[in-house]
This record gives C-alpha cells, structure tokens and sequence, in this order.
C-alpha cells in the first residue's frame, strides 16, 4: 500500500508532467484546509493576511474569501497602493514604517487611496518625514498604526527575547506617542500592532532538541504572560487619546493564544497558509504542507547521490541550516553538510537516491513562506492530481517591492 507521501508525489508529479522544472506549485485543497483551520484557532476574531507570506495577487484574493479573512497586512507602501489599485483589497496596513516619498506623495494625492491604506509608524520623526513630502494642508488625512514593541526584556532590558522592531516598549512610551499624533495635523490614528515573534515565529518542538524545545516553551508562557498584561495597558493608554478601530496582533505560529488577549480585535497570519518547513517544528499547530517547488534531477556524481539542477531558494533570517529548504520527496532525500541547497546545482544523499535517473523530480519545501515566490514568475494550482490553474507571482506581474 502507498504511504500519504508516495501519493502526494505521485499527484504531483502526474499534474505537472508537462512541466519541466525547476518550478512551483500550491496544492489548493491543502491551502484552503490551512486557511479553514487558522480561522477556526481564531476562535471568531478577523485574520488579517499577511501578504508577504504569500505574494501572489490570486492566492491573497482566495484567502480573503474564505469565511473569517479579512484586510491584508503589506510588507511596503507601494505593495499597498498596487493591491488596492487592483481591487485585491480595500482595507490595508503597510507592517514596517515608509520612506519611500513617490509612495507617500501618491498615497497623499488620492483621497480614495487615503481611506483604505494606513500607515505604521513609532517615532515622530516618521511623520515629519511625511509633511516633508506632503504639507498636512495639502492632503488628506493619513491613516497611522502605532507599532508596538512586542520582545520580552528581563533584567532591566540586559536580556531581549524576541526581534527588534519598534523602540514603543510600554504603555507610557505608547500613550506618549498617541498623545504626539493626535496633536499632529493631517494623521488620523487607528491602530495598534504588535508581533510577538518570539512566540509566533519560533517552534516551540525543534526536532532532536527536547531540551531546547523545553527552554522554548517556558520561556513563550513567561513572554505571553508579561505581554498580556503590557499590550491591554498600552491599548488603554492610546485609547485615551484615539478611537480605535483594530488591535493587531501575532502571526500563523500564534493564532490561538494571541486571538484569546482581550485586547487584541484582529491576528495576522499569512505562513500557515502555504505550510512551509519552519512550522513543522511547532507543538500547537502544524500547517499541512500547501507549497512546493520541484528540481529535476540532472546527474549522479557516485553510488548513492543525485543532483538536480538549482535548489538553492534559501529564506531569510540566520544564516542556519533551518533556513534552507528541504527535499520532500521522494522520502528519505538529504542535503549534503558540505554543500547544502546549491545556487546551480544541489546534491543529495539518502535512501532513495540511487533510484533516481536523469529527469526525475525531486519536491522540495521552502523553509518560509512568500520568499519562494522570488524565485518563480508563476504558482501553478493543482487539485488532486490535475494542474487546474497557473497564476503569477509578485515577481510575474514585474513586483519587486524589496
């Protein structure tokens, strides 16, 4: 009998066998159960996307008609602009602050524009970069999202868990800035974000490392309950100077237990969708594996090696061996240690590399999410085991937004 994996490839490979590789593909029963299930770890709070997870104009409009989806989360301003140009979405949050003054002037000349993309930002200075561009006078009002620190800092701030983003760590500091926009003419404050990356973006079970996934797990419990209490302050503190209108929090790693802070109204999540290989180190939730890129077999070096020509899509973050992707299938496939996941080519070792030949597929999985769609001008869709649709990525429709 098959195993689930021998008939995942098999439907793979049968819908794609007039492709020639290296290319991807989005098996859409897998990222539609993804997008039902994260909705459903939401427990009826809206789950704003998170658009550089996926990168792709179709899939971001397919997520968004699925029940409890709503609003996209934007890596720049101009991604912004464009999804709302294109009718994808009419309600946007740029995730990082701006500097890019064609951006800003075009966002500050459509009114239309205006209403439906909102801008983050944590320092003053960020708006006095705005009013260079565009003089409060001459434009509409502009939308702002606070962004709020959201790493755990123990011992008076010597020890920081989590990323750095926002230097906006406690609810004085926010109320403070709150207070700054408000005073400001031509911004309109309406939000609140933060993203807890320590919990949402770090597997709490690292294969192997029991220890280290007992260390993670004490440590997000510890940083959840401490950001509980600091995220319902600052709400309140910027509440006393501005209505509301959201409160963002998390990402695809921590929907659940973000979705149950009272203070937060909206989750943002995006990785989940596709599934990729980071996420298979967490306890709560795995994601079904949704993306794939195949890699065609071009050579065999010695007895028990195979090489496929590329391969090397690695993601962002350290520069550690998690972030290179991983031969799926067939299983029991490895990268090399000496080589890894090669620019032109990549060999790999295990069990079942003797039987491939010149021409055979090889499936890999992206460590994250949207960066594999920098690599492809198309996502081919497959259903069961037919290719039912081919989209275009960011990179096909000429996107390059960072």
């Amino acid at each position: 009998m098959a195993t689930d994996s021998e008939n995942l490839r098999h439907r793979l490979d049968r819908a794609t066998a007039h492709l020639d590789p290296p290319y991807a593909v989005v098996d859409l029963t897998a990222f539609d159960a993804n997008a039902a299930a994260l909705a459903h770890r939401a427990g009826g709070k809206p789950l704003r996307i998170a658009s550089k997870s996926l990168r792709s104009r179709d899939l971001i409009t397919r997520a968004l008609a699925r029940p409890g989806w709503h609003g996209v989360m934007a890596f720049t301003l101009p991604e912004a602009i464009w999804l709302v140009r294109t009718g994808v979405t009419d309600n946007v949050v740029v995730a990082y602050p701006t500097v890019d003054r064609r951006a800003l002037a075009e966002l500050a000349a459509d009114p239309a524009l205006a209403a439906t993309i909102t801008l983050m930002v944590d320092d003053p200075d960020q708006l006095d970069f705005c009013d260079a561009v565009c003089a409060p006078g001459r434009r509409p009002e502009l939308r702002v999202c606070l962004d709020l620190d959201a790493s755990w800092r123990l011992l008076g701030g010597r020890v920081h868990v989590g990323v750095r983003r926002s230097p906006v760590h406690t609810a004085r500091a926010a109320g403070r800035l709150a207070a700054t926009v408000t005073a400001r003419p031509g911004f309109r404050l309406v939000g609140l974000m933060s993203y807890e990356a320590q919990i949402a973006g770090l597997g709490d079970a690292p294969p192997g490392r029991r220890v280290l996934g007992t260390a993670i797990r004490l440590a997000q419990r510890g940083s959840y309950r401490e950001l509980l209490a600091r995220r319902g302050a600052a709400a309140a503190a910027v509440r006393e100077h501005a209505e509301l209108e959201f409160v963002n929090g998390g990402g695809t790693g921590s929907v659940a237990v973000t979705s149950a802070d009272p203070a937060v109204t909206e989750v943002t999540a995006g990785s989940g969708l596709y599934g990729p290989t980071l996420f298979d180190a967490y306890r709560r939730w795995r994601p079904t594996p949704a993306a794939f890129f195949a890699c065609a077999v071009v050579r065999r070096p010695a007895p028990g090696l195979a090489t496929v020509l590329g391969g090397g899509w690695i993601a962002s973050g350290p520069a550690a061996a998690s972030r290179q992707p991983r031969p799926w299938l067939p299983a029991g496939l490895k990268l090399i240690g000496a080589e890894g996941a090669g620019e032109v080519q990549t060999p790999l070792a295990g069990a079942t590399a003797a039987a491939l030949r010149p021409g055979d597929r090889v499936w890999f999985r992206h460590a994250k999410s949207g960066e594999l769609c920098e690599h492809v001008n198309e996502l081919h869709l497959v259903e069961g085991d037919e290719m039912v649709a081919t989209v275009p990525t960011y990179r096909g429709e000429g996107r390059a937004f960072l």
